[in-house]
C-alpha cells in the first residue's frame, strides 16, 4: 500500500450513481488510483469472486492493488493484494493464516481501545473512523474526529503500520486528515458527487500530493 487515496468501490453506491463496479474501477485506475477496495455487502459469493478477479486483472496492467472488503476467502481465491476486515469479521490472526504472510490486512477501529488492540495484531494498516459524519454506511459509531487520527498515528507508526482514515471525507477535508497523521484517506461518496469519478480521483491525487502523501 503506497497511496494517499484508498478509493473504495461500494457496489450499492456505484449503482445509485449509475455506474457498474467494473466501469467505476476503470475510471479510477485511468485517473491514476493505485489502491482500490471492493465492497459489496449484498452480492453473492460467486459474483464477488468473479468481480474481484476482474478487478485484479485490470489492476495488474497499471500496478495497482485491489483489496476485498470482509472476505478473506475471496481475496485469496481472486489473487487480490489483501483484505479489509472490521470488528465483527474474522480476527486478523485468523485472516493471516488464511491469506498468508505476503498479502495486506487492514483492520477497522473506532476508539482508542480498539486501536491499542489493533496494533498488536498481524495487520498492515489500521483504519480509523468515521472521522466525520457519513451517509454511505451505517457504522453504528459516532464520528471520532481528527483527534483519533492523531492518536492512531502515534500508536501505529512506531510499529510500522499505516493509518487509513475513513468516514465523511471530502476533497476539502482530505488534506487536514493527512496532516493529522493519516497516511491515506478512504473515500466512497465524494468520488461520485460530481458525476465524473475519473476527474474527481485525479483531483484527490493532486491535492493529496501537495500535502506530501505517503
Amino acid at each position: 500500500m503506497n497511496s494517499p487515496l484508498n478509493a473504495i468501490i461500494d457496489d450499492d453506491a456505484a449503482i445509485r450513481a449509475g455506474w457498474s463496479v467494473i466501469d467505476l474501477a476503470a475510471a479510477y485506475l485511468d485517473a491514476g488510483a493505485t489502491f482500490l477496495q471492493l465492497r459489496a455487502k449484498q452480492r453473492s459469493s460467486a459474483w464477488l469472486l468473479e468481480t474481484a478477479g476482474q478487478l485484479v486483472a485490470m489492476a495488474e496492467k497499471t500496478g495497482a492493488q485491489i483489496i476485498v472488503n470482509d472476505r478473506a476467502d475471496v481475496a485469496r481465491l481472486a489473487g487480490a493484494a489483501g483484505v479489509h476486515v472490521g470488528q465483527d469479521d474474522l480476527e486478523p490472526a485468523a485472516v493471516r493464516r488464511l491469506i498468508g504472510p505476503d498479502r495486506l490486512i487492514g483492520f477497522s477501529t473506532h476508539s482508542t481501545a480498539q486501536i491499542d488492540d489493533a496494533v498488536q495484531q498481524p495487520i498492515d494498516y489500521v483504519a480509523v473512523g468515521p472521522i466525520f459524519g457519513t451517509g454511505s454506511k451505517d457504522t453504528g459509531y459516532d464520528a471520532v474526529g481528527l483527534r483519533l487520527v492523531a492518536e492512531a498515528a502515534q500508536r501505529a507508526r512506531p510499529r510500522g503500520l499505516q493509518v487509513v482514515a475513513i468516514g465523511g471525507i471530502t476533497l476539502d477535508r482530505a488534506p487536514d486528515v493527512l496532516r493529522a497523521g493519516a497516511t491515506s484517506v478512504a473515500v466512497i461518496s465524494d468520488l461520485l458527487t460530481t458525476g465524473d469519478p475519473r476527474a474527481r480521483v485525479a483531483q484527490y491525487l493532486e491535492r493529496l500530493a501537495q500535502v506530501g502523501g505517503v
